[in-house]
């Protein structure tokens, strides 16, 4: 009896450690990105001033998302008005397709899946572009020419995406909100005047708001984690490969979890 005690002690002991150790590697991981983070941004009034290479950035991480965002927005809002208008149909309330719609691309799938698609296209480009500098020791090279790689390198791209995210999310609402138009009112046959009538009544300042802080928040978690990652990467080909993929499911986890937190606190 005291044999099998001891052998279900050792076991809890064992599984307690693994867990405190996990629990420790998480709160270092985060603290080690929230220093690197912190210690970039605090450079952004620090002279040279990196306004050319935010700019840069805008273009490649911004412009070169365009498509994606377009094409996910207007099949979102298709999604969203046939299946609304069916579920809507069978209470006789097709009149409020046009402010479910709205209220569903505004508030929710417009700066999540914006977010996501920029991490999948964006963050793992980040992440695998700061990587090869790495592996390539363009970073140290850096260092020796006196030029700090946290400002060239990290800032820019951290800046550029949280200005860009909000603007990518805002063309996805609108070209969501114009595609569910002309399922909602081309095809399946309801009121044009119905349908921007609810969306218009419906929409108030809050629910532009709620979206926009999201898009900041959520674009900021993106560069924050996949400029981490790449800078922190192995300077091996596998170890950049590994970054790149640990950066698009963290970020996309990350995006899930602060929905949730920034959801609590607009409703």
């Amino acid at each position: 009896m005291s044999g099998e005690l001891v052998v279900t002690h050792n076991w809890f002991v064992r599984v307690v450690g693994k867990l405190g150790r996990n629990v420790l590697g998480i709160v270092s991981w985060l603290g080690d990105m929230a220093s690197i983070t912190t210690s970039s941004l605090a450079l952004i009034f620090a002279p040279p001033w990196q306004g050319r290479h935010v700019v840069l950035q805008l273009y490649a991480l911004g412009v070169g998302s365009f498509i994606i965002i377009a094409i996910t927005g207007a099949f979102t809002g298709m999604v969203l008005s046939l299946q609304g208008y069916y579920t809507l149909a069978k209470f006789g309330s097709e009149s409020l397709l046009g402010s479910a719609v709205a209220l569903s691309i505004i508030r929710e799938l417009g700066p999540v899946l914006g977010a996501l698609m920029l991490v999948g296209r964006a963050g793992s480009s980040i992440t695998a572009e700061i990587g090869i500098m790495r592996v390539t020791e363009q970073l140290d090279a850096l260092q020796m020419m006196a030029v700090n790689p946290r400002a060239r390198i990290i800032l820019p791209r951290i800046v550029a995406i949280t200005i860009a995210t909000p603007l990518l999310v805002s063309m996805f609402d609108i070209i969501g909100l114009g595609a569910g138009y002309v399922v909602g009112v081309e095809m399946l046959g309801v009121n044009a005047g119905a349908f921007t009538g609810e969306m218009v009544a419906k929409i108030l300042p809050e629910d532009l708001y709620a979206g926009w802080v999201k898009a900041v928040v959520f674009g900021f978690l993106v560069g924050s984690v996949c400029t981490y990652m790449g800078y922190r990467a192995v300077p091996t080909t596998e170890g950049v490969a590994k970054a790149t993929t640990q950066a698009v499911v963290i970020g996309s986890v990350g995006i899930l979890m602060m929905d949730y937190i920034l959801t609590s606190f607009f409703l």
